[in-house]
């Protein structure tokens, strides 16, 4: 894959530092060895005359290339360019990563992005090198590799959770991207040194095989609920206990639950095979422990999906803070929480119905609310992890009686129904394949939606990374801490300079306003 002159001797000087940065990020393939690695292979650096560069492994296997068994190219974390960049291509990533392709084929990928299958794949091996059935089956060989090496998973098990359609085409795959066959790849996985664990170290992108899970066997309960432990891999720093805190401030009873002190955080999922739910603990540097609960193997690489955008694993945190210590009234906030995450969500509905019902009110009165509504519409659920009971209710089942379960004022509550019900009934698309001017632009569209909540649903659930939210109280609070303008205009006209990681600069203002022990929750102005 072809690339400018200056961005070939940035990225060549990256494998000649092994810079563990890029991992993820980009692919270095070896003309004279048909290997592709990770940025940070230990082998000997290559000469510049064999070396081409290719942003997906994807691409490196169309074009011949097999992945290294000593690096583990695919055991990198992923890349957040794909929210970063929000094109096309950015959005089509995150779609592929959620498993869309898996389960609506080429064409209902291209139909959520609004183009046809064929110019879609020609913008994707345009800009990625590979089209939408190579990037889908990279990810699937990524999952087999991590299950295969890790768990004791039969191999027709590890064919299904990975989402081929038979082991004849998980055979093939593994054959044409790893050079070995199935059996051959387990055997060589290599045990803890406290003897052979149950575990699962598999992602929808790429996972980290070489480190034990905490706890739990893979396999499957009384109830057929399939429990997997796995190891999600994370770019350093990454505070663990921060997301958590977050995310225990706006945690919903019954279907979330979190105690940053572990720091530990559950919650119930609705997946595309069937409920089920996730627990994320501490791994130790550079890694996350994600137990799963599933009611199908088929979810795994989608459950894993949505907790590394919900965590934000795949941020860039060197990236972010060494652009934002450009500006020193930003220097004290970034060495007091190096690496801060902007969290995502696991369901677009999901997140849109909390910012709609957390319109001009705290959050913990949010959270209030939100619990009786999910107390009250939400279906039940028997979790073996500690603090989960329900689901939280879909927008049908909001629009259908939620309104009733609200305190709020009756204006309010029209605004939650009529925007559930337009979700419910596709008038209102929100997924991860969105772009971020028309989702606004549709949230905007509709009576009771301004544009702090469009821009929040944009924050959360596309993981856009420069959003500022124009007239957020505790923006201005956290302004004001730093000596800054806390006018609306003149703040959002001074954030500019933040730009394009304007919204983990909001994250840093939020810690401001709060101070050192926790982050604010944004607040809607009138």
């Amino acid at each position: 894959m072809s690339t400018s002159p200056d961005v070939f001797t940035e990225r060549y000087r990256a494998i000649a530092a092994r810079d563990v940065r890029f991992d993820g990020q980009f692919f270095t393939a070896v003309r004279t060895t048909g290997i592709y690695c990770r940025p940070s292979c230990p082998a000997r650096t290559p000469r510049a005359e064999n070396v081409t560069f290719y942003l997906t492994s994807a691409a490196a296997h169309d074009a011949g290339y097999r992945a290294c068994k000593r690096c583990l190219p695919d055991a990198a974390p992923g890349t957040p360019a794909w929210d970063l960049r929000g094109d096309l291509a950015g959005r089509a990533m995150r779609l592929v990563a959620d498993g869309v392709v898996d389960r609506e084929g080429v064409t209902g990928l291209a139909t959520r992005l609004g183009y046809t299958p064929r110019h879609l794949h020609r913008v994707l091996v345009a800009e990625l090198g590979a089209g939408p059935l190579a990037l889908a089956r990279a990810q699937r060989a990524q999952t087999a590799r991590a299950l295969l090496t890790s768990t004791d998973l039969a191999v027709a098990d590890v064919a299904f959770a990975a989402g081929f359609g038979s082991i004849r085409q998980l055979n093939d795959t593994v054959r044409d991207v790893f050079a070995t066959t199935p059996t051959a790849l387990r055997a060589r996985r290599r045990p803890p040194a406290d003897g052979p664990r149950h575990h699962a170290n598999a992602s929808a992108g790429p996972v980290d095989g070489s480190a034990p899970a905490a706890r739990t066997g893979a396999g499957a309960d009384d109830g057929g609920q399939v429990r997997l432990d796995l190891v999600l891999p994370v770019r350093e720093p990454f505070d663990l206990a921060d997301v958590v805190a977050y995310l225990a401030a706006r945690a919903v009873d019954g279907v979330e639950s979190a105690d940053p002190a572990v720091p530990r955080y559950a919650r119930t999922l609705d997946l595309p095979h069937g409920p089920g739910a996730v627990e994320v603990t501490a791994g130790g540097p550079g890694r996350v422990v994600l137990h799963l609960e599933l009611g199908a193997l088929g979810d795994v690489a989608t459950a894993v999906a949505r907790v590394r955008r919900l965590l934000d694993l795949d941020a860039d945190p060197v990236a972010v803070d060494t652009a934002l210590a450009d500006d020193p009234v930003l220097t004290g906030l970034l060495a007091a929480r190096p690496g801060l995450r902007v969290p995502g969500t696991t369901d677009p509905h999901e997140l849109v119905v909390r910012a709609v019902v957390g319109q001009q009110i705290s959050v913990a009165a949010a959270r209030t609310h939100l619990s009786r509504l999910a107390a009250a519409t939400g279906v039940p659920y028997a979790s073996g992890v500690p603090g989960l009971s329900r689901l939280f209710p879909t927008a049908a089942q909001v629009a259908a009686g939620g309104a009733p379960h609200l305190a709020l004022p009756a204006r309010q509550r029209d605004t939650v129904t009529r925007v559930a019900r337009a979700l419910a009934d596709g008038d209102l698309a929100v997924d991860v394949g969105a772009d971020t001017a028309t989702l606004r632009a549709a949230l905007e569209a509709l009576p009771g939606i301004g544009p702090w909540t469009s821009g929040y649903v944009a924050l959360r659930v596309l993981g856009d990374p420069d959003v500022w939210l124009t007239g957020d109280v505790a923006l201005r609070a956290g302004a004001r801490t730093l000596d800054l303008p806390d006018s609306p205009r003149a703040l959002a006209e001074r954030a500019a300079a933040w730009a394009p990681w304007r919204s983990y600069a909001a994250r840093h203002l939020w810690h401001a306003a709060a101070g050192a022990r926790s982050a604010t929750v944004p607040r809607r102005t009138s």
